[in-house]
């Protein structure tokens, strides 16, 4: 890879270690926007650190108790930040299951974009993205272009993010790139 990958740590407290022997060979992409369709203000970094203000807007109060967090978070302007250490198990997926393995936290590393279903997301974030995966990708090589799916994918009543609005197809264009270059 010729670029050098920048990212930002801000450890959450929101992680637990993996179960012994479990071998990270999943990607799960998910989207997030605090107030829900705003974006830039900090609110996800609070909540993932478990300092989100629930006087702060109405609907913080339903969620800013809730004990989450991802890996990685990338912003609309490709800024990367990790909260949890990939050997470590982030809280992200919930109830899910991938190809007959549930509990999806223990063996997957969960990146989480700034935006919505339905709002398209930024070239810097596919580009953050796809240099983040491949790098992630040569640090844990079951992790395969077959194995990075969305939350909707392992958790499919329950979730529907990242959305139609991400564009798998320009991802994994990247990607190859990525890999090639």
């Amino acid at each position: 890879m010729t670029n050098v990958l920048r990212v930002q740590q801000l450890p959450s407290p929101h992680f637990n270690q993996r179960p012994a022997g479990v071998v990270v060979n999943l990607l799960v992409l998910h989207n997030i926007s605090l107030p829900p369709g705003e974006f830039g203000n900090g609110y996800v970094e609070q909540f993932f650190l478990g300092k989100l203000d629930a006087t702060a807007h109405p609907y913080f109060d339903e969620i800013a108790e809730l004990k989450v967090s991802a890996h990685y978070f990338i912003t609309r302007t490709g800024a990367i930040t990790e909260f949890v250490n990939p050997q470590l198990r982030a809280w992200h997926a919930g109830v899910s299951s991938w190809q007959g393995e549930t509990n999806c936290n223990d063996f997957s590393i969960g990146i989480e974009l700034e935006g919505t279903d339905h709002l398209p997301y930024q070239s810097a974030q596919y580009q953050a993205l796809a240099e983040l995966t491949v790098s992630l990708m040569q640090a844990y090589p079951a992790i395969t272009a077959e194995r990075i799916v969305g939350h909707s994918d392992i958790a499919p009543k329950r979730k529907t993010d990242p959305g139609p609005a991400f564009d798998w197809d320009y991802f994994r264009q990247l990607l190859v790139t990525q890999q090639q270059g």
